[in-house]
């Protein structure tokens, strides 16, 4: 993924409108972040462990997307599975639940997505993160395989947003 500025991310948002996206809050260590090793950017906000948002950089340039996950847990921590980058996780995948783009989400219409808690698939897929507290998958695709279904998942994802 190439790097984006704090510009191209606020005005990629499809799902929330201009003046909602001018005030979400975008990380100010964009250049910091493992820009090559991304498949998307996602972040979560730092004033409500409920929200989150993510970008990514399709054929059609920048698209992001504004995403809630449920306020109360579990009281413990279950084991889950990925459904961007296929990676199984103790306590570590949530629901994110994003509003529909346009008239569709103005009606209250939304799509969810099992996703792994720190969004960040695209180290997972490509091994250079681990998952919390469970082993990996065995899989006999490769690294490039791997990384390719989590683009096909995550761009799939937001067009079923965008529907």
């Amino acid at each position: 993924m190439r790097p984006l500025t704090e510009p191209e991310i606020r005005a990629a948002f499809v799902n929330c409108t201009k003046g909602a996206a001018k005030r979400l809050p975008v990380p100010n260590d964009l250049a910091d972040h493992p820009w090559a090793d991304l498949d998307y950017f996602g972040w979560r906000d730092p004033q409500s462990s409920e929200r989150a948002y993510l970008v990514a950089d399709l054929d059609t340039g920048p698209t992001a997307l504004t995403l809630r996950r449920p306020t109360a847990g579990p009281a413990f921590p279950r084991r889950g599975m990925c459904s961007i980058c296929v990676t199984p996780h103790t306590g570590g995948v949530s629901l994110m639940v994003a509003p529909k783009a346009g008239r569709a989400g103005q009606q209250g219409n939304s799509v969810g997505v099992h996703i792994c808690d720190d969004l960040a698939c695209s180290l997972y897929a490509r091994g250079k993160r681990s998952p919390r507290g469970g082993a990996r998958l065995h899989e006999s695709i490769t690294t490039e395989e791997r990384v390719g279904r989590t683009v096909a998942n995550i761009a799939e994802f937001i067009q079923r947003v965008r529907a």
